[in-house]
């Protein structure tokens, strides 16, 4: 079948809430895509920050197989091994005590959210909590996800949503302050905002957050779905800053594309918050998504990838930066590790979309902003490949807008 029978089918029978790109992946190997035509494409974008090792990993492939041929499913009525190791590897290296399992990031976003207002609820006797949430954030798509998502465009169709959600400005302490009540129960941001326009927390934000929590016992929530697992160069972005959250929130990366996602919360919170029949899920935490989520740390160990990460990352950093330094369309660099974003006053959609024409795949970030989330395994070479078809796009780009 040729690429454009495929697109006409889906486009016909696939519900229609993505422009996607005329381009049918296939398979894939290292850190390169191809398509159904046989075309190579250098990805940046990790389908948007899932699959840190790359493509056909052997080992990782292997360890879903044997589980496959074992047990892909059981409900959580019965325990499971594989999710049993997971779940020790994935506390051992956030510190964090329990951790419940999701098949998404949004999921572990609501399941975060209940934890909350339960804990609220256990200690006051009663309900009616509230809940700070951040401007530009993103969060999820789900209602309670999409009602502390500070983006009113992803909001307005779906009014009204739930009550008791204020935005502060993220990176502005005193507008924290000045919307905490009584009855707020929880905090939630990104580490590092994502959808948003790749923003990391600044120390004194993120540290004075922590503060007024423990001061009036209010939970913090860092949504870590997209920082987390090592993209900033340590597992989760939090520890760059030495605040630890009450409650977690992972995803993505923590599978590597396998659709599974997490929210973790120290015991202080688990005492108190969700109890039998509180939450539940019937494929959260499966066989399957274990023998991943076991293999991704594993593997994650085995192959230092923090110790990679921390390495390739500043090479990406002076690349991007010198690309910055060189077009005055190009206006600022910004983020951590391998998540990195460039501000652009060119369509940032149309060089996303060239950038296909000459092999690369690179995502935006809002409405001017280029992400660079790629594989956690690329290396130098990767970088400078991707420096070349960047700039090529960039300036086709450029040239375009200037005839028009």
């Amino acid at each position: 079948m040729e690429k454009q029978e495929y697109i006409n089918i889906a486009e016909q029978e696939l519900l229609h809430t993505y422009n996607r790109f005329p381009v049918v992946l296939d398979h894939g190997k290292g850190v390169y895509l191809y398509d159904t035509d046989g075309k190579e494409y250098l990805d940046f974008a990790a389908g948007i920050a899932v699959c840190a090792l790359g493509y056909g990993n052997e080992e990782y492939g292997n360890s879903l197989k044997e589980q496959v041929d074992k047990l892909l499913h059981t409900s959580n009525l019965y325990y499971n091994t594989p999710v049993i190791e997971a779940a020790q590897k994935a506390l051992k290296s956030s510190g964090m005590d329990r951790i419940f399992f999701t098949n998404s990031g949004t999921e572990a976003i609501e399941g975060a959210i209940k934890a909350a207002k339960k804990y609220a609820y256990t200690r006051d006797g009663h309900a009616g909590h509230e809940v700070i949430a951040m401007e530009h954030s993103f969060h999820g798509r789900s209602i309670g996800a999409l009602s502390v998502t500070g983006n009113a465009h992803y909001q307005e169709p779906f009014e009204p949503l739930m009550p008791g959600v204020k935005f502060a400005k993220y990176n502005d302490l005193d507008s924290v302050k000045a919307l905490i009540t009584d009855k707020t129960c929880a905090i939630i941001m990104e580490t590092v905002q994502g959808e948003g326009g790749i923003y990391p927390a600044q120390s004194e934000f993120i540290e004075g957050v922590r503060a007024l929590c423990d001061e009036k016992d209010i939970l913090l929530i860092l949504d870590e779905v997209q920082c987390g697992m090592g993209r900033t160069g340590k597992m989760f972005a939090w520890q760059h800053y030495g605040v630890k959250p009450d409650i977690m929130c992972c995803a993505k990366a923590l599978g590597c594309g396998v659709p599974v996602g997490a929210f973790f919360m120290t015991q202080r919170v688990a005492d108190k918050s969700l109890a039998p029949g509180d939450h539940g899920t019937t494929y959260g935490g499966n066989p399957l998504v274990g023998a991943a989520v076991s293999a991704v740390f594993d593997l994650f160990e085995k192959n230092r990838i923090l110790e990679h990460v921390n390495t390739v990352a500043p090479y990406l950093e002076k690349k991007l930066d010198e690309l910055v330094a060189k077009y005055d369309f190009l206006t600022a660099r910004r983020g951590k590790g391998l998540m990195q974003g460039v501000v652009s006053t060119l369509p940032v959609g149309k060089i996303s979309a060239k950038a296909l024409e000459h092999g690369l795949i690179v995502i935006t970030a809002g409405s001017d902003v280029l992400r660079f989330v790629p594989p956690l395994v690329i290396e130098e070479k990767h970088v400078d490949e991707m420096i070349e078809k960047l700039e090529a796009s960039l300036l086709e780009v450029a040239k375009e807008q200037k005839q028009q």
